[in-house]
């Protein structure tokens, strides 16, 4: 796909609006070792971290479901414009491939997890077209007070949220227009100011990830699960994960061939 070829060679960032009808995915590679209990964790958690397809362990270039990705030349390690690297936790660098620090001798598991941007599509058809499309910046995302089920070494981590401001008597139908989206993330958790209380955030102007949202005179804040809650949990397992873990930049997606 022409997305991936343009992420691979370092030529796009954001991919919201990229590849309209095609499901995009968050990523998280981590040791085999801690791959069942992230399997687990995605199952106890599916809004939040909806599960598309794993990669045999040891391979970057193989997803389970196979038609996840047809192209011959795949590379789980080259195809998102920009990946995390963490370590015991903390994110320590910024990367545009990870080609040397996974190799044909390392023994990762990679999961793609449903990603919200996959319904955005839908909502520009409905005539709902969200704010961050409009502006070219990257989606606000927000750290809650909603637990994750915990699974293994996964504990103690709560839920990420990512965030459109609607108009309030627009939320019904931006309710109905994604949820159907069972794969990536379905319908809002939560909207409103009081929701957005609920959630435990306080400031909507200072996301945790993303860019600042642009909130007009009579629009409401209206917040959907994040495929970016699994780097949360890494950090709350912190050094109980021995070796490297890699993750999608946040707005930085893997794009995959499934379609919506």
């Amino acid at each position: 796909m022409e997305s991936r070829l343009l992420a691979r060679t370092n030529k796009i960032t954001n991919t919201s609006g990229l590849s309209p009808t095609h499901l995009q995915a968050n990523l998280l590679i981590l040791p085999s070792a801690h791959a069942k209990s992230f399997h687990d964790l995605c199952r106890r958690n599916p809004v939040s971290c909806p599960l598309l397809a794993t990669t045999p362990p040891g391979s970057p270039h193989t997803l389970n479901p196979p038609q996840t990705i047809h192209s011959p030349d795949f590379d789980i390690r080259t195809d998102c414009p920009a990946y995390r690297i963490y370590k015991h936790g903390k994110c320590i660098a910024q990367r545009r491939d990870i080609l040397d620090l996974w190799t044909d001798t390392d023994d990762y598991v990679g999961f793609l997890i449903g990603c919200s941007f996959s319904f955005e599509d839908a909502l520009g058809r409905a005539g709902l077209k969200p704010r961050h499309q409009e502006t070219g910046a990257v989606v606000p995302m927000y750290r809650t007070n909603l637990p994750l089920l915990p699974a293994g070494v996964f504990t103690g981590a709560t839920c990420i949220v990512s965030m459109r401001p609607y108009r309030a008597e627009d939320v019904e139908r931006v309710r109905s227009v994604t949820r159907r989206f069972l794969a990536t993330h379905g319908e809002p958790v939560a909207w409103g100011w009081e929701g957005m209380r609920e959630l435990g955030i306080e400031d909507i102007g200072k996301p945790d990830f993303g860019e600042e949202p642009v909130i007009r005179e009579g629009e409401v804040p209206v917040f959907w699960g994040c495929g970016v809650t699994p780097q949360v949990a890494v950090e709350s397992a912190g050094d109980k994960i021995d070796g490297l873990v890699f993750a999608h930049e946040p707005g930085n997606m893997l794009i995959t061939d499934l379609t919506d």
